[in-house]
């Protein structure tokens, strides 16, 4: 039987276990849809490898971690196919093809690729796979033909990117004129979708750490050590939530507090669902009516009553390794089969079909 749903197409490079950010920025979404479309979930580590070249164990293990945490989080295997983005031979072919139609400075023009180079420190010893990854990342969603991917804000630039290329290999190997409206070219003979970004409801959560030199709070991230993760037990988001950084001007519950740029603010106005609570209690703060203190005790209550469901079904699949490997192993399969079909399409397009 044909699934006639909608495709997502949406992932994560493997690079450590999941944290609030990746919930509200894209898994919240994610789970939510998992009804309406027809999901393909990648685990991106090939892109791991573009900072972590010399660490392959680490890569190995972190699509372990990733796996269980989408399991743990909600993503259901029945209704999602999740898979390994290096057995997906498909796209490694259709990286090379896509990369003729991408001009160097384009790459460069990417601001996702200028705010890494300089957030990791890479200077000028970063590896030419690097550069690569951006269109990777094309293939890695075209080679699905989804309509919708759900990304955070940071990855918009790539999208864009992915966008162009579709419309360059639809006018230029399947015909389609160049003035056709995105949303018409496969009716008009194109092969691939242009598609469209989903933002999650929080397109950057920043993380519990005070700001960097520039005086702007910092994102949410596991390599600044400032991660709340989504399998954190009560204790350790204890420990996080007390020493979260807030209104530095602020040394008594008395003094009137600012709730522009606070994280403990931000973290409330995200993730508490008693909305009169946090108005409130916003007011109290500003008016020097209530402490950080209490204001913390109420959001560590507020994530580990997130966190918890998700810590707990984690802990069945810790258990069982091989469970999770399986779940991989059966997705990777389906999504071989719809690579490999999108793969004979497009080589055909491009008289690039000989046997």
């Amino acid at each position: 039987m044909t699934n006639t749903k909608p495709r997502i197409l949406t992932g994560d490079t493997p690079t450590g276990r999941l944290h609030l950010g990746h919930w509200v920025g894209s898994i919240e979404n994610r789970v939510a849809l998992q009804d309406q479309y027809d999901c393909y979930f990648i685990i991106a580590n090939i892109q791991a490898f573009t900072t972590r070249m010399d660490r392959p164990a680490e890569v190995h293990q972190n699509v372990v971690e990733v796996m269980m945490d989408y399991l743990a989080a909600g993503i259901d295997p029945k209704r999602s196919t999740v898979f390994i983005q290096s057995e997906i031979s498909a796209i490694a072919e259709m990286t090379i093809f896509f990369s003729m139609l991408v001009p160097y400075a384009r790459v460069m023009r990417n601001p996702t690729i200028k705010d890494e180079i300089r957030d990791k420190g890479l200077g000028e010893n970063y590896p030419f796979g690097f550069l690569m990854y951006p269109v990777n990342q094309v293939a890695d969603i075209l080679v699905f033909r989804p309509e919708i991917v759900p990304v955070g804000e940071d990855q918009v630039p790539h999208l864009e990117l992915t966008r162009e290329v579709a419309r360059r290999f639809n006018q230029l190997y399947c015909g389609v004129d160049p003035h056709t409206e995105d949303k018409d070219y496969l009716a008009k003979g194109g092969l691939f979708p242009i598609i469209e970004a989903k933002l999650g409801r929080t397109r950057r959560l920043v993380g519990i750490s005070p700001p960097g030199p520039d005086g702007n709070l910092l994102k949410m991230s596991k390599s600044l050590n400032n991660a709340i993760f989504l399998c954190d037990d009560p204790d350790t988001i204890k420990k996080k939530v007390m020493a979260m950084y807030t209104d530095p001007n602020r040394l008594r519950p008395t003094d009137p507090g600012t709730i522009e740029n606070n994280p403990l603010w931000i973290f409330h106005e995200t993730f508490n669902p008693d909305k009169a609570w946090v108005k409130e209690a916003e007011e109290r703060y500003r008016l020097g009516q209530i402490g950080d203190v209490e204001c913390k005790k109420k959001l560590i209550e507020v994530l580990d009553h997130l966190i918890e469901p998700f810590r707990e079904r984690r802990k069945q699949y810790e258990q069982d390794p091989g469970q999770v490997l399986a779940i991989l192993r059966e997705g990777t399969e389906k999504a071989n089969a719809v690579a490999n079909a999108t793969l004979v399409l497009a080589k055909k397009a491009m008289k690039q079909e000989y046997f």
